[in-house]
């Protein structure tokens, strides 16, 4: 609150009637609000728009401890299935027999379902058996009935254009055990398969419908 007060300097306006004198005194003993000058000026689109930018800035970039902050999330990429063979860099196609076994064949029996099951996990899957592609703790590739956390495969596209798949939950002495398949077809033990060896690489070839 500001007012409007009289200083020594009163005494110059000795000359003038009562009345007038009685008139300065009424005008400086009414209040007069100051004004926020900055608020004033700023314009009205400046002031809708500052207020509309911050109730439509996207919650997801709110600070963290703003309540209900979504967290970027991926789940866009689960659930993806592609029909693909796997043909190997030794030029086989791996199939997932009825009865578990995991060999080579040319053949519809060799298509195979990649599904996506967390980012860059697939399980792969059999269209004729329903067998998913498993590495157990051992190393052995194995055929499995049922989904479990043998069929968690990590696939990785190599330097050369093709894919590798290594299990997600086993490791032999730390490193990482891929399935292969050798110069005569059958699976590699995990523990002898290294990710730079070609017998684990495997091109992805898309399947028309």
């Amino acid at each position: 609150m500001c007012k409007w007060i009289l200083t020594n300097g009163a005494s110059a306006f000795s000359h003038l009637p009562c009345c007038c004198l009685l008139l300065l005194f009424l005008v400086s003993s009414v209040p007069v609000t100051c004004h926020d000058l900055g608020q004033d000026m700023l314009s009205p689109e400046a002031t809708n728009s500052s207020s509309s930018s911050s109730s439509s800035f996207p919650s997801s970039f709110s600070s963290p401890s703003s309540a209900g902050r979504h967290v970027r999330s991926y789940n866009h990429l689960q659930g993806d299935v592609r029909k693909r063979k796997l043909y190997s860099y030794n030029k086989y196609f791996l199939k997932i027999e009825k009865n578990g076994k995991v060999s080579e064949n040319c053949s519809f029996s060799c298509i195979l379902e990649i599904t996506s099951v967390e980012i860059g996990v697939v399980a792969v899957k059999s269209i004729k058996s329903n067998y998913y592609l498993a590495m157990n703790k051992k190393g052995k590739v194995y055929g499995s009935k049922e989904f479990n956390s043998d069929c968690k495969l990590k696939e990785r596209i190599e330097e050369n254009g093709y894919n590798t798949y290594a299990s997600l939950n086993w490791k032999h002495n730390g490193r990482q055990m891929f399935v292969a398949l050798n110069g005569r077809g059958t699976t590699k033990r995990g523990q002898k398969t290294r990710r730079k060896n070609t017998s684990a690489h495997f091109l992805p070839m898309v399947v028309m419908s």
